[in-house]
């Protein structure tokens, strides 16, 4: 390496990018067991040989949401082996980093003087491996403990309503290089979508300008892990949601590998998507080549080097019409199967030529798509056995369809569904509902099918206790505000109940249909965008004139009304006051580091004349979009409504109260209302403080989302 190479390098950022390896995946399959962490072990050895600075990780690390022993044991033997040497680090952390690692030390895993941390690790969760349980932890919280992993990414939904998320960059410098990097866990793809298109919903920090580093010297990357469009718009995350400052973004969640960075058009970024390190779906889009992708970054531009790996267990795939073949008679069984065996085994010869060292041969993948339109059948479990020790899936080789009546449109969506299988054949509490005709008086609809997801597939076993909590504690709060229940009888209570949950009814019906108004105009605000109308992005230099972020605070009259009522309220008033200090270790301070910074126009904002204060750092383009004062309207709304949902209660209406007296109804009980009193008058004493840990389900509790420091700012995106 010569001097000028070197020199070179201390400026370059040099990051090994990867996704979705799902360590322990088919972990009891004789066969297959080891072919996670043999590409996990690759990647790792490719980062080394590479030198690269640091390895990021695009969510779901590990397969299942709790891992075995013998997952967790070999993911920490080759994080120790790869990543714990004394290698110098040659970048630093330069941001607030007990904000960007939210755990009990708060810092990047190779300041701490106890372990040498060669190659640091940087990785998000997925829908995989996301928090779940009653502390809102994941498998990679165990990593991240044992200063493995850098873990960041993780967000508090605060706010009402939908909720609100601040995404808190990494800032990374090196020489001249200055890096900053988002990450945003998994989050619902219903929900964040809504949250999106909600104004102040998803807020971004940006650094502050300096004598040394501006705004516009920042390489932003951003690591995100869901849906991208697909059939179903509301189900995936768009990329015109995304702010325009950010120059790459690494996708992850989605299999099929498309390594080579592409740009979006009118947006000014690039996507990549490495797709999993470990075909978990037997389709086309797993059957091309893996690779992993080396970033170079140097000031504002990048280089990008796909790198294929060579562990990966061979696939391949092929699609057969069996109407189309001319040596196939239709009521020749054995015609089929003939035909069919010759597919195979010209499958298993073109793997076994991709293979350059025969020592490492390993028996491949072999998937065939049948179209039997108009053919018999014949047994997938059967045909396969004939190919035991030929091929690593014998028992699925063969998969069965028809074309579709309604055209090959809906086929193609079949298939790209069956790239996650465990989202398929799913019914969820709203399809119920609707199928028995029931209506929901007290729960959501929304909550209570979240509930349900979590208590099914996380094994949370808090998950209805939290539901049935979150809307108590809503329940008290708005008749907290409205009546002073000291001066009520029990019979009076009862009745006020009735009025509020009534109350609450009307309330979410008339914001579910200016939520629909809003979204039918944000709708139609980012057709115009992308036929060719860019928004303008605008920036405001004036800290005094922008908000500080804050968590909503309980009216005094609120704590005098009900003080055994108000015990998570007056937890959640405390959110964002705990001040962000940096460390003392000389890096990792947040001093002159972060700036505010708001966005004014993105999607949904007519132009405006800016001031001096105020300077572009998009294309300055104007754009055509909705009214502001229609936002504006739906800003109050927003603000004002406390009750924290966003959907309305189901069913036409609730049991009331018998009238005040004492006459032969007061001392009968009919059609249980004696024990509907007994447990709302045990609503209204009891309390309960324990955590709400349902990623979907706001955090009321013990869960508070940090206070930026004085130098952050928030870069707020406001849609429809």
């Amino acid at each position: 390496m010569t001097d000028s190479t070197r020199e070179d390098m201390k400026d370059t950022l040099r990051i090994l990018i990867a996704t979705d390896c799902h360590l322990g995946y088919l972990e009891k399959d004789e066969i297959r067991r080891h072919d996670s962490f043999e590409a996990f072990e690759e990647i790792c050895s490719i980062a080394e040989q590479n030198e690269v600075d640091l390895i990021l990780l695009g969510g779901d690390l590990f397969h299942e949401n709790k891992p075995s022993r013998s997952t967790l044991v070999k993911c920490i033997e080759i994080l120790r082996h790869h990543c714990l040497n004394d290698r110098p680090v040659q970048f630093q952390v330069v941001s607030d980093q007990t904000i960007n690692f939210i755990n009990t030390f708060g810092h990047v895993n190779y300041e701490d003087p106890h372990y040498n941390v060669g190659l640091p690790v940087f990785t998000i969760h997925g829908n995989h491996d996301d928090p779940a349980g009653v502390d809102n932890l994941s498998a990679i919280d165990i990593l991240s403990t044992c200063n493995l992993v850098n873990y960041f990414g993780k967000m508090a939904l605060g706010g009402s309503g939908v909720g609100e998320i601040t995404l808190y960059p990494i800032l990374i410098r090196k020489g001249f290089t200055a890096v900053a990097l988002y990450g945003l866990g998994n989050i619902r793809d219903e929900r964040l979508n809504r949250m999106f298109q909600t104004p102040h919903a998803v807020q971004w920090m940006r650094p502050e300008a300096q004598d040394e580093c501006q705004v516009s010297d920042w390489f932003n990357i951003l690591v995100l892990h869901q849906n991208r469009v697909k059939a179903n718009p509301k189900n995936a995350i768009n990329e015109n949601f995304l702010p325009r400052f950010l120059d790459f973004i690494v996708w992850g969640h989605e299999h099929e590998c498309l390594i080579d960075p592409q740009e979006v058009p009118g947006m000014g970024f690039h996507i990549t998507q490495p797709g999993s390190s470990v075909a978990t779906s037997l389709i086309d889009g797993e059957s091309k080549p893996k690779h992993v992708l080396l970033l170079e970054i140097k000031g504002n531009q990048y280089r990008p080097t796909k790198i294929p790996l060579k562990s990966v267990r061979p696939f391949e795939y092929a699609e057969v019409v069996l109407k189309d073949e001319s040596d196939i008679d239709p009521n020749d069984h054995n015609s089929i199967l003939e035909h069919l065996d010759k597919v195979v085994n010209t499958l298993i010869e073109k793997s076994s030529r991709k293979v350059v060292k025969r020592d490492e041969l390993k028996l491949p993948l072999v998937r065939i798509k049948v179209d039997y339109s108009g053919f018999m059948t014949i047994n997938p479990q059967r045909f396969g056995q004939k190919y035991v020790g030929k091929v690593a899936n014998p028992q699925d080789i063969l998969i069965f369809s028809k074309v579709s009546r309604k055209g090959r449109t809906e086929g193609k969506v079949d298939d790209a569904e069956k790239l996650r299988p465990e989202e398929l054949n799913q019914q969820n509490i709203e399809a119920l509902v609707a199928e028995g005709n029931l209506k929901m008086e007290i729960l959501p609809v929304d909550d209570l099918d979240v509930a349900l997801h979590n208590f099914v597939n996380k094994d949370d076993k808090m998950a209805f206790y939290s539901c049935v909590q979150y809307n108590l504690d809503e329940t008290r709060k708005k008749i907290a505000r409205d009546s002073d229940i000291l001066k009520f009888e029990e019979q009076d209570l009862v009745l006020k109940v009735g009025e509020c949950l009534e109350e609450r009814v009307k309330e979410r019906s008339t914001r579910s249909k200016e939520k629909a108004i809003s979204g039918t105009n944000a709708e139609d605000a980012r057709s115009n965008n992308t036929s060719g109308v860019s928004g303008m992005v605008s920036f405001s230099d004036d800290d005094d004139n922008v908000p500080q972020i804050s968590a909503p605070k309980t009216t005094a009259r609120g704590k005098k009304m009900l003080p055994t009522a108000m015990g998570s309220s007056h937890a959640a008033s405390k959110l964002g006051k705990t001040p962000a200090s940096g460390r003392g270790r000389g890096r990792g301070k947040a001093s002159g580091n972060l700036k505010q910074t708001t966005l004014d126009g993105s999607l949904g904002f007519r132009g405006s004349n800016r001031s001096a204060s105020v300077r572009s750092i998009a294309d300055e383009e104007n754009v055509d979009s909705a009214s502001s004062d229609e936002i504006e309207q739906l800003n109050v709304n927003d603000v004002e409504d406390s009750s924290g949902e966003e959907q309305s209660l189901q069913g036409k209406g609730h049991k009331r109260a018998a009238p005040r007296g004492r006459g032969r109804g007061s001392t009968t009980s009919k059609r249980g209302r004696k024990s509907v009193n007994s447990s709302l008058n045990r609503m209204f004493t009891s309390r309960d403080d324990e955590d709400d840990d349902d990623d979907d389900v706001p955090k009321r509790f013990n869960t508070s989302q940090p206070k930026a420091p004085k130098t952050y700012g928030s870069l707020r995106r406001q849609v429809g």
